[in-house]
């Protein structure tokens, strides 16, 4: 094909791909690229967010966007291609948004093979934060935000006939601006069996894929692990729904990991280096999480910003810079942080804000160790038993002025505000049994 007939070719696909038709020819469904695994976005603020897909061969990502759902006034930006070396994941930085809209988007993948082939659209919506506070309060609105974590653990994986990862459809029924996911995206460490049974005597029957049947120690293995929980409907309708915003935990590796570990007396390794499984594991996370990249540390995973004027998020790393995990054994209780590197796992960021509510996103409860008193080893080097089952449940909290102790970790909240008028802040949490 020579340079014109090519340029004539690619003109007909945009031209015909914004009119709603099927671009430049008619295919069938399966020979247009898939979309295996939905639509997610991640790291909503000020004017911008991220939309995330994937592919299922070498494509090009575009994403279409209108602040109506009839996408009238359509905005289009070409992204980049999804390739093998992110298993055809791909995302675009949305920039310029309205604020406190809520956008809808849909996203289509242009074939490399064949340009004149594209995706059948995939839709999905988000709410962008409110502008900031206006003389009086005028125009502020409640501001809902969702939290859990532990995503297929502990041998419980999908089973069909149950309905799958139904709690995913609870918090969506909720409608939350945000949900902030606090860890254990995947487990990695936790092979799945075919059959469970219940003390009931019935049956439990996961849907159980190559990548589920082992430890996780290949970058595919790990990648394997996540395009496992996107099988699900309500978790791929949950992420076109509500923007998210994520962190990672021990099982995105293995159980209560750190970076110097080694695993000689583990059989189910063959790879003993903890350091190379977090690599490969973090690999697989920033592919399928839809988180903005750092420009400068592309690693990083700990982050913080304003969701507007009434919830600031900050979103830490509680593992990538931890010391070694001590035995519990000890004679006295000793004070001990989250790192051995002294917090770089915590954005930067200081308190003096005017964000009513503020809250860290941490996989662990936070506590701080004060003159000679000490905390639990095990409440930072091993977490806490996460055992809970409480059914979903809605706490709200009226606009006020937040003392910077107040953070919300997990499922407990410290600290104190003020009741004040006016425009509110809810969370949502916990939802998913930890």
């Amino acid at each position: 094909m020579d340079r014109r007939n090519f340029l004539t070719l690619a003109a007909a696909a945009i031209a015909a791909a914004r009119q709603d038709r099927a671009p430049a020819i008619i295919t069938r469904d399966g020979e247009r690229p898939g979309v295996p695994c939905g639509v997610a976005t991640g790291d909503v603020t000020a004017g911008q967010a991220i939309v995330w897909s994937r592919s299922d061969r070498p494509a090009r990502l575009i994403v279409e966007y209108s602040t109506t759902p009839s996408f009238a006034n359509t905005r289009r930006v070409v992204g980049p291609s999804a390739l093998e070396d992110t298993d055809f994941t791909a995302r675009v930085n949305l920039t310029g948004l309205p604020a406190g809209q809520r956008i809808s988007y849909r996203v289509l993948f242009q074939d490399l093979t064949d340009l004149r082939r594209f995706s059948v659209p995939v839709g999905g919506a988000f709410q962008t934060p409110a502008a900031a506070r206006t003389p009086g309060g005028s125009g502020a609105r409640d501001v809902t935000f969702a939290f859990s974590g532990d995503c297929v653990g502990q041998g419980w994986g999908i089973d069909p006939a149950r309905g799958g990862i139904r709690l995913y459809d609870a918090m969506r029924r909720a409608q939350p601006d945000v949900f902030i996911h606090l860890g254990d995206t995947i487990y990695a460490d936790q092979p799945l069996e075919s059959e469970v049974v219940l003390d009931e005597g019935s049956i439990w029957r996961n849907v159980v894929t190559e990548a589920k049947s082992r430890v996780a120690q290949t970058l595919d293995d790990y990648r394997g692990c996540h395009r496992y929980n996107l099988q699900d409907e309500h978790m791929r309708r949950f992420n076109a729904d509500v923007s998210q915003v994520a962190l990672w935990d021990d099982h995105e590796v293995r159980d209560n990991w750190f970076p110097t570990q080694r695993l000689e007396s583990d059989p189910r390794y063959d790879v003993k280096s903890v350091a190379l499984l977090a690599a490969r594991a973090k690999r697989a996370f920033l592919e399928y999480l839809p988180l903005r990249i750092n420009p400068i540390e592309s690693e990083r995973i700990y982050r913080a910003w304003r969701h507007g004027p009434m919830l600031e998020i900050f979103a830490l790393d509680m593992r990538s810079y931890r010391g070694a995990n001590s035995t519990n054994r000890q004679a006295a209780l000793t004070c001990r942080s989250a790192s051995s590197c002294r917090t770089p796992a915590v954005p930067s960021r200081r308190w003096q804000t005017k964000t009513t509510v503020r809250r860290s996103a941490a996989s662990w409860r936070l506590h701080v160790c004060c003159g000679s008193s000490a905390i639990d080893e095990s409440a930072t080097s091993c977490g806490s038993p996460r055992t809970s089952t409480t059914p979903p449940r809605t706490i709200t909290a009226r606009r006020a002025r937040a003392s910077p102790s107040s953070i919300r970790s997990g499922s407990s909240w410290r600290g104190r505000c003020t009741p004040a008028p006016s425009a509110r802040t809810r969370w949502i949490g916990p939802l998913v049994p930890r």
